[in-house]
């Protein structure tokens, strides 16, 4: 019989990770506060939950991919946590504070049930063809639990030890020097263009040469060409991710200025109504900047 797994959360990551779950041949039931999102699964032959409660099973895996801070608390409440009881497993996807993963590991610890931070690195169409990397953090043994079951959707874990929260700090770091990046693209070809050299041809030489890693090449294409849509990451999104960035370094008193730069333009952006757009868009501020 086929191991059963309950998943919460179907936005832009969620869903490709339950499908690469289900095509590795889990059974799912599956749970959206947006019920229509867990339609194509539920096709796929995934269960449909109304609740997170009614998802889970007493002992079983659960594997939630949530927006902040707030939901995963509001989701994981103790009636959820009683539910699931002991020798359980919740594997925290989420984009969240390290001292919320690390309040979470202990309300968890309280019902028995291990907890384990595992954010991924990933843009939906890599999660796809499972060319994510995750790294994770918490309990020594829910580690090892866990590093089979993320291996049927990412080719690489890195693991981060025991402390819940590292996962975290690891995650911030990445998307903070990911939303710079998409900074320092936009400043270079916005002087790149002013100075009357096509913004495609210093995408091309740098991402072909110094810059030839997935990030440049990838994002750096989208900063290029001015494409912000589809959204696969929103700029409401950034910008919480950047601020949790921000609150992590200042509570060890690690000075971020760039960080505090990338905090602006994520504000900048959504001043002036680009909230429907891909965090990418945050590098039209050096365009507007300079007048173009």
């Amino acid at each position: 019989m086929a191991e059963q797994i309950a998943f919460l959360g179907l936005g832009n990551l969620g869903a490709p990770i339950a499908e690469r779950l289900m095509d590795s041949g889990f059974e799912l039931t599956v749970w959206n506060r947006t019920s229509s999102k867990a339609e194509p699964l539920a096709k796929s032959g995934a269960k449909v939950a109304d609740s997170p409660v009614e998802a889970i099973l007493p002992g079983g895996i659960v594997f939630s991919v949530l927006a902040d801070d707030n939901a995963v608390e509001t989701t994981f409440s103790e009636e959820l946590l009683a539910k699931l009881g002991e020798g359980a497993l919740h594997v925290s996807m989420s984009t969240i504070s390290p001292d919320c993963s690390r309040k979470l590991a202990e309300t968890h610890k309280r019902h028995g049930v291990s907890y384990v931070a595992a954010p991924i690195f990933a843009r939906p169409d890599a999660v796809r063809s499972g060319m994510g990397n995750i790294v994770i953090s918490g309990e020594a043994s829910a580690r090892e639990r866990v590093k089979p079951l993320v291996q049927n959707f990412v080719k690489g874990v890195f693991d981060f030890g025991d402390d819940p929260g590292a996962a975290n700090v690891i995650k911030l770091c990445g998307n903070f020097m990911i939303a710079a990046s998409l900074e320092m693209m936009a400043e270079a070809f916005t002087l790149a263009e002013k100075s009357g050299i096509p913004r495609q041809n210093i995408y091309e030489m740098l991402t072909s040469t110094l810059f030839a890693a997935p990030i440049f090449q990838n994002y750096g294409k989208m900063v290029a060409q001015h494409t912000y849509e589809p959204v696969l990451f929103s700029l409401p999104l950034g910008l919480k991710d950047i601020n949790l960035t921000l609150q992590a370094s200042a509570k060890v008193n690690a000075p971020m200025p760039l960080a505090d730069l990338v905090k602006n333009r994520f504000v900048s952006a959504l001043a002036k109504g680009r909230s429907k757009l891909d965090w990418v868009a945050l590098a039209k501020g050096a365009s507007d900047d300079a007048g173009l």
